[in-house]
């Protein structure tokens, strides 16, 4: 543990109310972006994307599952991974659990890859995950929304230095860095209204920390999330972790 500044109850006390006032304006901030995400204007998905799932093919009007809201997390397995990314694995540790609460306020919560069915739906049962999960039957889905990049796009992030979790996902992925880097992860939702699909929001990077629970719990941890400097990625699958 780091030698940090020793103050009194009272010099906590001064400190932590004018913190507590600039958390108050980031949660009445929060607030407002989220009114204008969702008065962001709705585009019409015309393309005629398939999915594989459990139930057969099915478009993607079908993946609300009688919903008129759908939330899909682009998960990174990509058709050569082993096993799914571990940092798509521990935001699918949050995601599972929370699906049914969105089903109560009328949005069906899956993933989709672009792995074989089998592998997703074994993955899924290892990690004892219920979500639903389907596999985008090679299709253009994940490229047209930005979540699968070719090589030549990837030519600059490939030639630079390279950061090790990086190279350390890929290895746990049972891929190289290319197969690994070459899917992306995001967050995509949609309304379906009056039969016609829209979609209503993209998100990536740390656009998804609101499904990763762990980062804003180590935020308010005396070392916060002691991730600078580490050579080596702290994050594992959850069934990974050494017992503690």
């Amino acid at each position: 543990m780091p030698e940090h500044r020793i103050g009194t109850q009272e010099e906590f006390e001064a400190a932590r109310l004018e913190l507590l006032a600039e958390e108050k304006a980031l949660t009445r901030r929060g607030d407002e972006l989220a009114r204008k995400r969702q008065e962001l204007p709705w585009v019409p998905v015309e393309k005629d994307y398939g999915f594989e799932t459990s139930d057969g093919t099915q478009s993607l009007a079908d993946l609300f599952d009688g919903r008129s809201q759908l939330l899909i997390y682009h998960f990174m397995f990509g058709p050569p991974y082993e096993a799914g990314c571990p940092v798509c694995s521990s935001i699918a540790d949050t995601l599972s659990p929370n699906a049914v609460h969105l089903k109560a306020r009328d949005v069906t919560l899956i993933c989709s890859s672009r792995a074989p069915l089998d592998k997703l739906l074994a993955y899924r049962e290892r990690m004892g995950w219920s979500f639903d999960w389907v596999s985008t039957a090679g299709s253009d889905f994940h490229r047209d929304l930005g979540f699968l990049h070719t090589e030549e796009e990837l030519r600059p992030f490939l030639e630079g230095e390279m950061p090790p979790a990086v190279s350390q996902n890929a290895e746990a992925c049972g891929t190289d860095v290319l197969g690994y880097v070459t899917e992306g992860p995001g967050l995509s939702a949609y309304a379906l209204s009056d039969g016609t699909v829209y979609r209503t929001y993209v998100t990536t990077a740390r656009g998804l920390e609101p499904a990763m629970a762990y980062y804003g719990l180590l935020d308010r941890t005396p070392l916060g999330r002691h991730e600078d400097g580490e050579e080596i990625f702290w994050l594992r699958r959850h069934d990974e972790y050494a017992t503690h």
